[in-house]
């Protein structure tokens, strides 16, 4: 594992500015604050909210709509910036009460651009009828047609601009957005006595979590009670804000007069129920196939079933184990074995330290990639240990990382992916990584990379499954009361009971996964479970025909990637011959995960 006197980085947030205090970042909030203004006077002054009638005098028209796109893409930059910069902050370090200070702040300047931003697309949804003809006499309006006929879609699920000027005001201030961040918080700084080698330390929930990989099970049994008994310490307060962040979804939902929570997750991903049947139904019918993989493990593991702590047990007579200058060379030779381009993007993320990679008391646990507009860069965070889990996992945030990296110049309004491609470029990063050490490895090594590989697979279908059923169960019945934690609880043990099934041991499931999963702390981001499957299984495709067609794929692929924040999942997927509506599609990329997992079974 880890070596313990290897320094591991924290990220440089320098170039970016110098300080939340500094000048330059009061000089940037008060210039994205005279942006919001000028977004405010432009719209008054312009007459833009939702019109009766299109309007006549399409030149006028023309000339506003141009406006307001180069004013909206300045101050999303700047503002997307900002953003990243504290959350820079609040995420390393959420005992930092100055970043919580300044991140109150910049959400109630959220509210501002949230409000101006409801009447900008009450106005385009107006003017829907007429957007060709806009178009002709603009070619900035041309460049962003496809972005504002998503708008133009989304404008259909709004209330009058006063409610949904309230709403964003109620939920920054007192509401839901609260709530995520106190979720956040608490079980960031939740510390339990753990013991190992004859001393006991005070190790953060981060730390303690990260032992469920460790080659001793004692260790891991007693990271799991210890893990249970911590939770159990705070689940009353956690299931208080998950109460209001789930009746806050329920309730907005029915007031912008959509079918469900759920409709609007798959109107903000891009897709239609059509697709999420067929990639649901996909699964379902494959867990068969993945408990075989349960099975198959416990008995590797000299056990009869497979209770929740050895869930994350390395398997096999090699511990695979990396220093963190190793997995930074690692990384980059097996990138360059696709393209010197993507190789060179991870050597410069290493190298200008935007990985922030040390576990420690107050970072938030699990890992993401955030986009930093400004700057034209991306920043990681991970926990890394040392482990080859951990080593995948950087791979697949630099994939999000060199995402951002090949829609660099687009406009901002054109910028970004809904979650379901989202994962397109990690997947695709995570498995170069994982084929290369599968061949480069010797025989004994090789059952441990197909563990972690198959670990991986199992966590985004299985258990994203089960957290599937959770989260609709929870929506359901939150609909009609609030939700005690035992009921919380329950619903969850059902859920895992019907993914994992006789996969493992019944009497040791994990029934606080709802606590500690930020993903179900979003009130505008539910169903944050889905698109992880959609996005695994998309981009083992993408792989696959990057297989077939070889180096002249990467044009196509990087395309690909450049053009993920406009126009319908299914109408890109269509460029490259694939029918996501249809199950033969998730069908052979689950076969792909099959083919590993006999593999697997068949091994000592």
């Amino acid at each position: 594992m880890q070596n313990a006197r290897e320094e591991l980085p924290h990220w440089d947030l320098s170039n970016i500015y110098s300080g939340l205090e500094a000048k330059g970042f009061v000089a940037g909030k008060k210039r994205y604050e005279g942006l919001l203004g000028k977004l405010e006077s432009l719209i008054e002054g312009k007459g833009i909210k939702r019109l009766e009638t299109v309007p006549e005098d399409l030149d006028t028209a023309a000339s506003a709509l141009e406006d307001l796109i180069n004013l909206l893409n300045e101050t999303l930059v700047l503002g997307r910036t900002l953003g990243a910069f504290i959350y820079g902050f609040t995420t390393t370090d959420t005992y930092d009460k100055v970043a919580a200070k300044k991140d109150s702040e910049f959400q109630q300047l959220g509210v501002k651009l949230s409000n101006s931003f409801v009447l900008f697309e009450a106005w385009v949804g107006s003017i829907a009828p007429v957007l060709d003809a806009l178009c002709d006499r603009s070619p900035v309006i041309k460049e962003h047609r496809q972005a504002l006929v998503d708008i133009a879609e989304q404008s259909k699920y709004r209330m009058t601009p006063e409610m949904e000027n309230l709403a964003s005001e109620l939920l920054v201030f007192s509401g839901a957005a609260s709530l995520s961040t106190f979720q956040g918080t608490v079980t960031s700084q939740l510390k339990m006595p753990f013991e190992r080698d004859g001393k006991t330390e005070l190790l953060p929930m981060t730390a303690i979590r990260n032992l469920s990989n460790n080659p001793d099970e004692d260790i891991r049994r007693r990271a799991y009670e210890t893990e249970l008994e911590g939770w159990t310490s705070i689940r009353e307060p956690v299931a208080f804000a998950l109460n209001g962040v789930k009746g806050t979804a329920v309730t907005l939902a029915k007031r912008r007069g959509r079918e469900s929570v759920l409709d609007k997750s798959l109107n903000d991903n891009m897709i239609d129920k059509e697709t999420l049947d067929a990639l649901l139904t996909s699964i379902k019918d494959s867990l068969p196939t993945f408990r075989r993989y349960f099975k198959s493990k416990a008995k590797k593991l000299g056990k009869e079933s497979l209770p929740w702590w050895d869930l994350f047990a390395p398997v096999g007579s090699v511990e695979l184990s990396y220093t963190w200058s190793e997995v930074q060379n690692y990384i980059v030779d097996q990138f360059g074995t696709f393209s010197s381009e993507l190789a060179d993007f991870a050597r410069n993320a290493f190298e200008k330290n935007w990985i922030d990679a040390e576990p420690r008391d107050g970072k938030v646990g699990g890992a993401f990639c955030m986009r930093v507009p400004g700057v034209n860069e991306s920043r990681v965070l991970a926990n890394f240990d040392g482990s080859f889990d951990q080593m995948s996992t950087l791979a697949h945030e630099l994939g999000h990382g060199f995402h951002n990296y090949c829609q660099i110049g687009l406009p901002m309004m054109r910028q970004g992916s809904p979650m379901t491609l989202a994962e397109t470029a990690s997947i695709f990063c995570q498995t170069i990584v994982i084929n290369a050490a599968l061949k480069s490895s010797p025989p004994e090594a090789q059952l441990g990379i197909l563990e972690n590989q198959i670990m991986d697979a199992a966590q985004v279908t299985v258990d994203i499954y089960s957290r599937y059923i959770f989260e609709t169960e929870v929506v359901s019945r939150r609909a009609e009361s609030t939700v005690s934690a035992d009921d919380f609880c329950e619903i969850m043990l059902d859920a895992q009971r019907q993914a994992y099934g006789d996969g493992l041991d019944a009497n040791h499931l994990h029934k606080y996964m709802w606590l500690l999963k930020p993903h179900y702390y979003s009130y505008d981001f539910n169903f944050y479970n889905f698109p992880y499957a959609f996005g695994l299984l998309f981009g083992l495709g993408v792989y696959a025909i990057y297989l077939k067609e070889g180096e002249s794929f990467l044009p196509r692929y990087k395309e690909l990637l450049r053009s993920t924040g406009e126009g319908k999942a299914a109408d890109l997927a269509a460029r490259y011959g694939i029918d996501i509506r249809s199950r033969d599609f998730w069908d052979a990329s689950i076969d792909v995960l099959a083919k590993q997992i006999d593999r697997y079974c068949e091994l000592d």
